[in-house]
């Protein structure tokens, strides 16, 4: 019997040991403010769908004039600012689609059918909504590009990123709240 005990010890602290390596994975690929997808964590699974799913569409958002929101209402407003960004992304991709929080105030989503959501233009609207913080209401604004896979001769995560953020940087030179294709 103390046999058996001796020999089951290592094989339950691997196994505990292991348990606390995977929460931490978990961890490490979740932001801690927003709770989306880190860049890590989304990239495989958005690769994975984009080669799954022919109505695929691949969303990148900027948020305009971050820094202002920090500089002028602190960095708690601008840590609002992120968590309400991530929610209404959240929201809008429902279950058809994976949020992430690439870093800083850059946002990515995929969704596997589009049809499922309320459209660009309605995340536009979300994205631009006021957040309440602290008594005030913190102005919003987001350039969003987005690329459909049928945009893409090759269904790589790679060119749908690049096409989306061309779309991004172009939306911008249109001004603020925009989305451009």
């Amino acid at each position: 019997m103390e046999t058996v005990i001796a020999a089951a010890l290592p094989v339950l602290g691997w196994a505990l040991h292991g348990g606390l390596l995977l929460r931490r994975l978990a961890t490490a690929r979740r932001d801690p403010l927003t709770g989306l997808h880190t860049r890590a964590g989304w990239t495989a699974r958005a690769e994975h769908l984009l080669t799954r799913h022919p109505a695929a569409l691949v969303v990148l958002i900027d948020l305009d004039d971050f820094k202002a929101i920090n500089d002028t209402y602190g960095h708690a407003a601008g840590d609002a600012v992120l968590a309400a960004t991530a929610c209404r992304l959240r929201d809008w991709c429902g279950r058809h689609g994976v949020a992430a929080r690439l870093g800083g105030d850059e946002f990515a989503a995929i969704v596997t059918d589009p049809a499922h959501t309320l459209g660009t233009t309605a995340l536009q609207t979300a994205l631009a909504r006021p957040v309440a913080h602290d008594g005030r209401l913190l102005p919003v604004s987001a350039s969003v590009g987005f690329c459909h896979r049928t945009d893409l001769p090759i269904a790589a995560l790679t060119d749908a990123l690049s096409h989306a953020d061309a779309g991004m940087y172009a939306a911008k030179g249109h001004g603020r709240r925009n989305v451009h294709n």
